[in-house]
């Protein structure tokens, strides 16, 4: 049995996870950099040991540290958070031989689901649609141009290993794949240490929706429904919200069911996201899992009532999940807006300091996830988020409305956030209506006035 857990992160999801934790009557030992010495999630776990610099690459990237901490500590299990090591393999199967427990599913899974052509290639296999383009990847251009010819411009040229719209590039004819091409490799190279690449058929102005997965390790899998991420800004998600406005009860079960086949054909353990891409008819289509907890989890936990990190530590733990997909309904709608500390109207400037004031909003139907506090000093180091704003109620209006009143009281004095920005997505009419796509972002940033925000 789990008695104490690593928390290999930082920020608002290791307090997440700490709280868990703590209701589950685990112990916590939080791990750290320099730079992190006075976040909360250190003072909050019951143990804390520093693992290195300021930079990731120091700390939070460092595999021998976090299990030389693990073993200092007598620790039973490692919950890898998202993002740094929760989808590496190679971290995965350490913990594995030094009978440490991975709370995220088996090396295994991962390695499947981490190479973007091997999974598309899998899931294929079970019957899940995926978008037209390479087998594999791509050995020299004249063989992307060929196939990007083969399926029809435009095409999206993507990182084999690529994440967070890293090693990504949209080309719309034979002169400009040429140049993506070589930028896609590059940026791959030097982001993932792999310039492999594949070509896909660009589906244009899609929606982004993904499905939430739960697996335990006595073979049942469930899908949790779906959440709607299309609100993005370089393909890096801004707002999320659950159920999505756009699909109705015959696409859902589809695609939920799609989900679950996907996740089944990795041989699926713990909690996991399946992510499609869906156009305007309704046509679906698979592009990636994320083989660990998505920043977004929360807007299911509300719309579910489920502890998604509790789920996973409990799968991790050998047991059975306690229900079955007919028991699984979505009585609530919620959004969740990303607050990062960036300048939205500097083109999205990382906005690093100290916050002079820090006020959350509260209320009825109103959680806020952050690791930040008046006096906090953001360091320049890691990615900009520090907080999720989640808000829900019966209805999308009233989970819209809610939104906008939460992020009129939110106060984050002394840097930039996109606080502003999120509270005009909120009073704009096409998000009102639940018609944005992919294409959103860029239609609103072109029409919105900066001084708004």
């Amino acid at each position: 049995m789990i008695q104490k857990v690593l928390i290999a992160n930082r920020g608002e999801i290791a307090l997440r996870v700490i709280r868990a934790c703590r209701e589950l009557g685990i112990k916590t030992l939080a791990v750290y950099s320099e730079a992190d010495v006075q976040s909360l999630h250190v003072q909050l776990a019951d143990e804390a040991i520093c693992i290195g610099g300021p930079r990731s690459s120091d700390s939070y990237l460092r595999a021998d540290r976090i299990i030389s901490a693990a073993e200092i500590a007598d620790v039973d299990a490692i919950h890898p958070g998202y993002g740094f090591l929760s989808e590496n393999a190679k971290f995965a199967e350490q913990c594995e031989s030094c009978n440490i427990k991975f709370i995220g599913p088996k090396s295994k899974s991962i390695r499947i689901m981490g190479d973007k052509s091997v999974a598309k290639d899998t899931v294929r296999k079970a019957g899940v649609p995926t978008v037209p383009g390479s087998d594999g990847p791509v050995e020299s251009e004249t063989e992307a141009v060929k196939i990007a010819r083969k399926i029809g411009y435009p095409v999206i040229i993507k990182a084999v290993a690529g994440g967070g719209g890293r090693g990504m590039r949209i080309a719309h004819n034979d002169v400009s794949f040429a140049k993506e091409y070589h930028v896609a490799r590059n940026e791959a190279e030097k982001a993932f240490g792999n310039g492999a690449v594949y070509i896909e058929k660009y589906i244009q102005s899609p929606r982004h929706i993904e499905f939430q997965i739960l697996a335990d390790t006595h073979g049942k899998v469930i899908h949790l429904g779906e959440r709607d991420c299309s609100v993005q800004r370089r393909h890096q998600k801004l707002i999320e919200e659950a159920p999505s406005p756009f699909l109705n009860a015959d696409l859902r079960k589809k695609m939920g069911k799609a989900a679950v086949r996907a996740a089944e054909s990795a041989e699926y353990q713990n909690a996991g996201t399946i992510e499609f891409l869906v156009d305007a008819k309704g046509n679906y289509y698979f592009i990636e899992m994320n083989t660990r907890i998505q920043v977004e989890h929360p807007v299911t936990e509300e719309v579910t009532g489920i502890d998604l990190i509790k789920q996973q530590i409990r799968i991790a733990n050998g047991e059975k999940l306690e229900f079955d997909q007919s028991d699984i309904t979505w009585t609530k709608h919620a959004i969740e807006c990303r607050i990062n500390a960036e300048d939205p109207s500097r083109n999205f400037t990382p906005s690093p300091g100290t916050i002079s004031l820090y006020y959350a909003p509260g209320g009825h139907g109103v959680r806020v996830d952050s690791h930040v506090y008046s006096g906090y000093t953001i360091p320049p180091y890691y990615d900009s988020m520090i907080g999720k704003l989640i808000c829900f109620g019966s209805t999308r209006k009233m989970a819209l409305q809610r939104s906008y009143r939460a992020l009129s009281e939110y106060l984050v004095r002394g840097i930039k956030t996109t606080i502003p920005l999120h509270k005009a997505i909120m009073s704009d009419p096409t998000f009102i209506e639940g018609k944005a796509t992919t294409a959103y972002m860029e239609d609103f940033m072109a029409r919105t006035p900066t001084d708004l925000f």
